[in-house]
């Protein structure tokens, strides 16, 4: 048994018990029988229940990003966001989806190539607490749509928004099996993934977790698609438009209280306009409304976890023990961490070298280009880099040298239904969203005809 508890006022929002061993192994066996039935209709048969899907979400809009807000933490408006971004997916996906699936012929010898794309099966997602919709739907809506279904296990502390998900789709109707919460703990998970029903598994969170899930669907001989977070750089170079480029920084940082796999976590800006950027950057800082996440006012709310703020004060206490300078911020009032700004920043130092998963961020000087990408590759992980200029030509020559799975000129990293999402090194494999995402589920099969 364990209880969620607000971040916010720590007050007691409910109580879950795991599943047995039992229950879990009725479930998978539950979406196995539905897999064959569910997998056997076409496309367009499966995408007539994404279309009831999107109105169920829009029912359901207020009271998901409701109870995200009050078990996470996520201010009000942005959980509200979160919720739209998820009908946005599956509406690219209605567009696209058969497309994307179609048999694809090829000229070979022989009569008649072509390559067809089936499900696999049962596939497990391990789904992080951050963006509790967003995450899950951009690995579930895909897989489910190719044919697959799927069982979820949610972290832990959004417990609540894990139900709701369930509860949403069979709202649209879907057959049972097709999409269900499987609420265990996670010691429970290599149980699950040793069961030969589950075909294959995704997941988003830690490295730590990461490298867990993957060892163990390696030793089964299953696919895994891992996105394990980043340690991006926004860079601004020095003809930088920093009437643009301050605001989305401020956003690309400190967006959902800083923890973001894609937030701009390391800023690198060239020495001559340092001075100027720093200026703007800490009076757009200073003006973000810290407080209440259900006041649509308040743009930083409190960290999911107590222990989640300690672990950022950490981080920063460590760095200015090393010298560095706090320009903003700094203090921790429970799960409160005030949006800080670190100046005087070494690669050596925690706030630079780590994934901070807060609203604390070390801006470093740079003099060249070659600097600025050899700080950003300083990192063990790849998922995404900004870069702001105004000689796009110029970074698009270079694009090569940054080792990330993204690159994005004058903008922030983000996730979009259209483009494949994911990164390299320490930051996964694999690819989300776009063709790409819904093709990682599939047997692409090749069919040859003499």
């Amino acid at each position: 048994m364990f209880s969620i508890v607000n971040p916010f006022n720590t007050t007691f929002l409910s109580e879950h018990q795991y599943f047995t061993g039992v229950q879990v192994i009725k479930i998978l066996q539950n979406s196995d029988h539905t897999a064959h039935t569910w997998g056997a209709k076409t496309i367009a048969e499966r995408l007539n229940f994404i279309k009831t899907l999107i109105f169920s979400l829009t029912k359901s809009q207020h009271l998901m990003a409701k109870t995200c807000t009050l078990e996470m933490g996520k201010p009000i408006k942005q959980s509200v966001a979160e919720v739209e971004k998820c009908k946005l997916l599956c509406e690219y996906y209605l567009k696209n989806a058969e497309e994307f699936l179609k048999d694809r012929h090829i000229a070979a010898d022989g009569s008649e190539s072509f390559v067809t794309h089936e499900p696999l099966g049962v596939i497990l997602g391990v789904m992080p607490w951050n963006f509790p919709y967003w995450q899950v739907f951009r690995f579930a809506i895909p897989a489910i749509i190719a044919g697959n279904t799927v069982v979820v296990k949610h972290a832990s502390n959004v417990a609540g928004s894990a139900i709701l998900l369930e509860e949403l789709f069979k709202d649209a109707g879907f057959p049972e099996g097709v999409y269900t919460n499987l609420l265990i703990a996670g010691d429970q998970v290599k149980e699950v993934i040793d069961n030969p029903i589950i075909k294959a598994v995704s997941l988003t969170g830690s490295e730590k977790a990461g490298t867990s899930v993957a060892s163990a669907a390696a030793a089964q001989v299953k696919k895994s698609v891992l996105e394990l977070g980043g340690s991006n750089a926004l860079i601004i170079c020095a003809d930088a438009d920093l009437e643009t480029a301050v605001p989305i920084a401020i956003t690309a940082r400190f967006q959902n209280t800083g923890q973001s796999c894609i937030a701009a976590k390391r800023f690198l800006v060239h020495s001559s306009i340092f001075d100027v950027f720093m200026e703007k950057f800490i009076k757009g800082v200073a003006e973000l409304k810290s407080g209440d996440p259900m006041d649509e006012a308040t743009y930083i709310g409190p960290l999911a976890r107590v222990d989640l703020a300690e672990e950022v004060e950490k981080q920063v206490n460590d760095s200015v023990a090393m010298g560095a300078k706090i320009a903003i911020g700094g203090k921790r009032n429970n799960a409160f961490y005030e949006p800080t700004v670190l100046t005087n920043v070494t690669a050596d130092m925690p706030v630079f070298a780590e994934e901070v998963f807060g609203p604390a961020v070390p801006v470093v000087p740079f003099d060249t280009l070659e600097e600025a990408v050899k700080l950003s590759n300083a990192t063990g992980f790849g998922l995404g880099v900004s870069v702001f200029t105004t000689d796009v030509d110029a970074i698009k020559s270079k694009i090569s040298l940054f080792q990330e799975g993204a690159v994005f000129i004058n903008a922030m990293v983000k996730s979009d239904p259209a483009l494949p999402f994911g990164g390299i090194k320490r930051s996964g494999f694999g690819r989300e969203l776009a063709e790409n995402g819904i093709k990682e589920f599939v047997n692409v099969k090749t069919v040859f005809i003499a």
